[in-house]
């Protein structure tokens, strides 16, 4: 039954963060290639998370592959903020447990600030 769980649950991986996504604007010219920074959103913090494969691991209540939401914000206060800003755009590993976080280089760090901020105002 354990392997049964954990085949469905590194299936369920393996699909929320297979999602092809795009990661830069790249312009050719006649010589290089110039990578764009990702466009900022006027998305709200839990609008972006909904665009993103992020409920595939994460959700609000309960732990799922990676913390809640409301883990996190009991474990970070605003001063983490850049730093969580650039575990969601570079991804991570080993603070919650073996699985890693896929980043999500097509975040800019204006967005991933904005997510953030909707993750921490999750506080129990």
């Amino acid at each position: 039954m354990k392997n049964i769980f954990l085949a469905g649950a590194l299936g369920l991986l393996i699909f929320s963060c297979s999602k092809k996504e795009n990661t830069a604007d790249v312009a050719a010219s006649s010589e290089t290639a110039v990578v764009s920074e990702p466009a900022k959103s006027n998305l709200s913090g839990d609008q972006i998370i909904e665009t993103l494969d992020c409920s595939g691991c994460h959700s609000v209540t309960e732990r799922m592959i990676g913390p809640s939401y409301q883990e996190i914000a009991g474990r970070y206060s605003e001063k983490d903020m850049d730093m969580l800003a650039s575990k969601i755009i570079e991804g991570g590993s080993g603070v919650w447990g073996g699985v890693p976080m896929a980043a999500h280089p097509q975040v800019s760090k204006e967005d991933a600030k904005k997510m953030v901020e909707y993750i921490l105002s999750q506080k129990k």
